[in-house]
């Protein structure tokens, strides 16, 4: 899905268990949450998935409610399942810490089971690039446990790291990004919802 610090796979190991991951991916877990966010946006609005993997659930989820999906993923087998499932969405190969973002600006952005697998330097600059390519009044929606911690990852045994809530919200001040929500899915995943605002006013 990624590229670590320091580590050479651009996918951070998650295209060594592509395969286990499209079989193992709940079809229903955060979709309910991520419909329930996407509520806040327009109609149509353009969404940035990022580590969108196959698209299965989310990605699908929004394309199949009218919004315009743009994906990022860093592993070639997870994006050409992208592709083949939902071939009118566009999606890049590329990692998240190194993508132009496709170079444009969004209504609104989701990063689920991505965050925590970047190391905190990376978190910080991908959630100011994330809120930089959004549009005034847009929202990011992302999850990570609200505890500070650290812990190995079930699927790839690389490190994985939660910044925990009071740094989170000091990122999104220094962001000009306003936490609205705290939503918990499913599968007891933690997600923070927030929203671009005027620079200075969050």
């Amino acid at each position: 899905m990624h590229m670590g610090c320091g580590v050479e796979d651009a996918s951070g190991g998650w295209n060594a268990v592509a395969a286990e991951f499209i079989a193992r991916r709940h079809p229903r877990i955060g979709v309910t949450t991520v419909l329930d966010w996407a509520t806040s946006l327009p109609k149509g609005a353009s969404i940035l998935d990022l580590g969108c993997g196959h698209g299965i659930p989310l990605s699908a989820a929004l394309v199949a409610n009218g919004f315009d999906v743009y994906g990022i993923d860093a592993s070639p087998v997870l994006v050409a399942e992208f592709r083949r499932r939902l071939p009118g969405a566009k999606i890049r190969c590329e990692a998240v810490e190194a993508s132009t973002l496709f170079g444009r600006r969004f209504d609104g952005a989701v990063a689920v089971g991505l965050m925590f697998l970047l190391c905190e330097q990376e978190q910080r600059k991908l959630i100011r690039r994330v809120a930089h390519a959004l549009n005034r009044g847009g929202r990011f929606l992302f999850t990570s446990p609200i505890q500070d911690a650290t812990w190995e990852d079930i699927a790839t045994g690389r490190q994985s790291r939660s910044l925990g809530v009071d740094a989170y919200k000091e990122i999104f001040r220094e962001a000009d990004l306003e936490m609205v929500g705290e939503y918990t899915d499913e599968g007891e995943n933690h997600y923070y919802s927030t929203t671009k605002v005027a620079p200075g006013a969050a």
